[in-house]
């Protein structure tokens, strides 16, 4: 296969199962990325698994600059996020910026930091939510996460259109509840009908697989409404 892979957001969740599924197919180099590099060290023992850490809050493109990473780049996952539950009067001007920074700001300015290690048909996963795809159902109180994701979707429409004329690939998966460590945290008590590892799977194979058929697509990934 020789494929690259970056996941961005991978010490957790969705991201770390993502990691996990990557490896462990035949000719695979995985490379993953978070904050917490410690974490991600003791989950990824595999020798196709290269971990660095990136704080995806701040200097997001000095922080890359820095990695020596090397392309190409097959397929790019964007997967960090942050999720504040809260009233809406309650919400900060920092929720905002956080959220808004880590959501879709340093996602954008992730891609760009990446742009020259991909390979000219890489294919581009943004992770968005179902709180970002309009039309759907809303949970309330999620007014800074649901709108910053939508911002994502938007990101990928526009990226797409801006790079039509190369092989590089963008696609926004919008996803319902997926029963992660950040659901359970600003949600205590829910339980979401999907898995971390059967999401990955879907996005795994949805990432391999559908480059060529999709461009700039907003999907909705979800078996429940929200």
């Amino acid at each position: 296969m020789n494929k690259r892979i970056i996941v961005l957001g991978a010490s957790q969740g969705i991201g770390a199962a993502l990691v996990q599924h990557f490896a462990a197919l035949p000719q695979t180099e995985v490379i993953a990325l978070s904050r917490n590099l410690a974490k991600m060290q003791a989950q990824f023992q595999q020798k196709n698994v290269r971990c660095y850490a990136l704080d995806i809050a701040e200097n997001v493109q000095a922080q890359i600059s820095t990695l020596c990473l090397q392309g190409p780049i097959d397929i790019l996952i964007n997967n960090a996020g942050l999720l504040i539950n809260k009233p809406f009067e309650t919400l900060t001007h920092q929720d905002f910026s956080e959220s808004y920074q880590v959501n879709v700001i340093g996602i954008m300015e992730a891609t760009q930091a990446l742009l020259p290690l991909l390979a000219p048909n890489a294919h581009i996963i943004n992770i968005s939510s179902m709180g970002g795809f309009q039309g759907s159902l809303k949970f309330a109180g999620l007014a800074a996460y649901s709108t910053s994701k939508a911002a994502l979707c938007a990101f990928t429409e526009l990226f797409a259109e801006e790079y039509k004329h190369t092989g590089i690939h963008m696609n926004c998966l919008c996803l319902g509840a997926v029963q992660t460590e950040m659901l359970a945290a600003a949600f205590p008590g829910y339980s979401a009908p999907t898995t971390p590892t059967e999401m990955a799977d879907f996005i795994a194979n949805f990432a391999l697989h559908s480059g060529a058929f999709f461009n700039g697509k907003i999907l909705p990934v979800s078996s429940t409404n929200p």
